[in-house]
């Protein structure tokens, strides 16, 4: 039987987010399951009780320090500071390569799961799944292509003009933990450092671009893989309210066993919590 375990990077802003999500895996992920969630060391007490949780130290070199603004400054190369959201990365990236499961989801805390699933869902003759929408980067998105750049330089891939590119980023995304290992080590040969100082020197990167170009470009493709997210996510910066949550969720497809409603969104926890409630056996 293969295995499983879910990381997810959250903080107290997210809670009740992620005690939602740890609900459902509760009520949908096999059993023992393993949640780890990762949090900021003061919000660790808080935490208790949603999941495993570890402190965002953990993860992270010694030399990367926190600074006020939602920055980190890595004493090996302090120039640029770290913004937040690229050592949300480094975090879940680690957290991936110590895992010993054949399967690892990485779900952020605005995602929650409607329906069982196993690890067979994302596992398959001893293969994960990987998650390829093919020719879905366009001209209209500029910051995909540019996570596309910044991926191929740090796997050591010559630059390439092609448009339209694939795109691997969806909710939850499953990776394999062998593979992801791989992956930073031809990070560091290629940048001659820690993989964490190569990744969070960038200014922009995409932790499932990487993984999905050193997929596809580096080992040749995947065995096991598909263009459907198993999910639906909505991530635009508007709430929605009663009405629209309901007009999203009703686009739930029979083979869907998770959402996502962005936290940036703004959307109303209340009106958030009725509407899935709402789904029932859809």
């Amino acid at each position: 039987m293969p295995t499983l375990s879910v990381v997810t990077p959250s903080y107290r802003p997210d809670i009740e987010l992620c005690r939602d999500l740890h609900s459902s895996l509760k009520a949908f992920a096999p059993p023992h399951t393993n949640h780890c969630v990762i949090v900021p060391k003061s919000d660790r007490a808080i935490f208790a009780g949603i999941g495993d949780v570890h402190k965002v130290d953990e993860f992270l070199p010694a030399s990367f320090r926190s600074v006020p603004g939602n920055l980190w400054i890595n004493l090996r190369r302090p120039i640029p500071p770290v913004r937040g959201w690229i050592v949300q990365q480094l975090i879940k990236i680690e957290a991936v390569a110590r895992s010993k499961a054949d399967v690892v989801l990485l779900v952020d805390s605005d995602m929650v799961f409607i329906r069982p699933f196993s690890a067979h869902t994302f596992y398959r003759d001893g293969k994960t799944r990987f998650y390829r929408a093919v020719d879905a980067v366009h001209a209209g998105l500029p910051r995909h292509i540019l996570w596309h750049r910044v991926a191929r330089q740090l796997l050591g891939l010559p630059p390439s003009d092609r448009i339209p590119l694939h795109d691997y980023i969806c909710w939850p995304m499953a990776w394999d933990p062998t593979v992801v290992r791989a992956m930073l080590s031809r990070v560091e040969g290629v940048a001659g450092t820690a993989w964490q100082t190569a990744i969070a020197s960038q200014l922009h990167f995409s932790e499932g671009i990487l993984y999905g170009v050193y997929v596809d470009e580096v080992l040749g493709g995947a065995p096991y893989s598909e263009g459907t997210m198993l999910s639906i996510a909505y991530s635009d910066e508007i709430p929605f309210d009663q009405v629209g949550a309901e007009k999203f969720l009703s686009s739930v497809s029979p083979d869907d066993i998770a959402v996502m409603i962005s936290a940036k969104s703004g959307t109303g926890l209340e009106e958030r919590r009725r509407a899935l409630a709402a789904i029932g056996g859809r």
